[in-house]
Parts: structure tokens; sequence; C-alpha cells
């Protein structure tokens, strides 16, 4: 019995430490994708919800959702009947596909958010410097400009290096003279 519980365990052991395990981590930031509009501290969204017109904003696409004759359907600009304004809008994110399936949900849990427009800080007021990666932002020129005078200098320092790299290490181990151990 005692030799049926130690081989069990080193059955459990094996599986458990198998070199097989192993851990996946995925980081999606889509700032630069995201409307001056949106709302601040997220660094990734798929797609707002406005509840105050029930309707989408698709993030990727830079189209909203809309619900016409009881289909959703893609459109670059509101109808103009929603007198809509995505400044004063209140934005909920969702990370979803196709969010406008959950709609009934989302009239449901969201409806607490109507009528709070303008209570978000938007992308385009925000001081953070990860959000002037927004093309709508007020400093997006001088953030872009900077990123490309970073890339020619790293560019350029590549090039200065001959291949080399950065590696503070470079030489390490030669001698200056005197006799090899």
């Amino acid at each position: 019995m005692k030799k049926l519980i130690a081989i069990a365990a080193m059955i459990f052991m094996g599986v458990a430490i198998s070199p097989k395990a192993e851990a996946k981590i995925n980081i999606q930031i889509n700032i630069g994708s995201q409307p001056a509009w949106g709302p601040t501290g997220y660094d990734y969204a798929q797609f707002y919800y406005f509840p105050d017109y029930n309707f989408y904003y698709d993030i990727s696409r830079g189209q909203y959702v809309v619900l016409q004759n009881r289909t959703w359907v893609y459109t670059s600009n509101v109808p103009t009947a929603y007198r809509f304004n995505p400044y004063n809008a209140y934005k909920v994110v969702l990370n979803q596909s196709a969010p406008y399936r959950q709609n009934s949900t989302h009239i449901r849990s969201y409806a607490q958010y109507k009528g709070m427009g303008g209570r978000q800080v938007m992308i385009r007021d925000s001081r953070e410097t990860k959000y002037y990666a927004s093309k709508g932002h007020p400093m997006h020129s001088q953030w872009q400009q900077s990123a490309n005078n970073s890339n020619r200098n790293n560019y350029n320092n590549k090039m200065n290096n001959k291949g080399k790299g950065n590696n503070a290490n470079y030489g390490a181990g030669r001698t200056t003279g005197g006799a090899r151990r």
C-alpha cells in the first residue's frame, strides 16, 4: 500500500512540474486608436456604449453601431435625430466582440449612467503622456515628433555602433596588457 501511495505521489509530482507548463501573457494597448472624446483610464477598449442613446462605437473600425429597423448597422455618422455630441455623452467601455448582441442586458446594467454626460475625463483633456498617442489629443503632434526623433536617434546609435549594440560588457574579459592567465 505504501508503494502505491509513493508511486501515485511521484506521478502527481511529475505531472505538476511538467516542462509543458507555461504561462501566457497577452497585453493589448490601443490608446492611439481611441478617439479624443474617449474616456481616460483604459489602455485598451473595443467598444463604447452610450446609455443615453442606446448605441455603440466600434473603436477599431471608427464607426458607430446603431439600431435601424430592428437591425444593428455600422455607420460613420450618427443620425441627426439623436442630437448626439460624443464630448458630452457618457461612455461605458466594453471589451467584447459584437456587444450589441447583449443590448437588452446593457440597457438594464448601465441605466444608472443616463444623464451623466460630461462627468468623465476625456483623452483630449488628459495630461498623462500616454494619451498623447491619440490622434485627437492637442499634444499629439509634439508627441509624434518626439517619437520620430527618438526613433531616428536609436537608428543613428545603431549605425554608429556598427552592429555592436549597446552591450556595456563589450570587451569584458580582455586584458590590456600583462600576462594571460
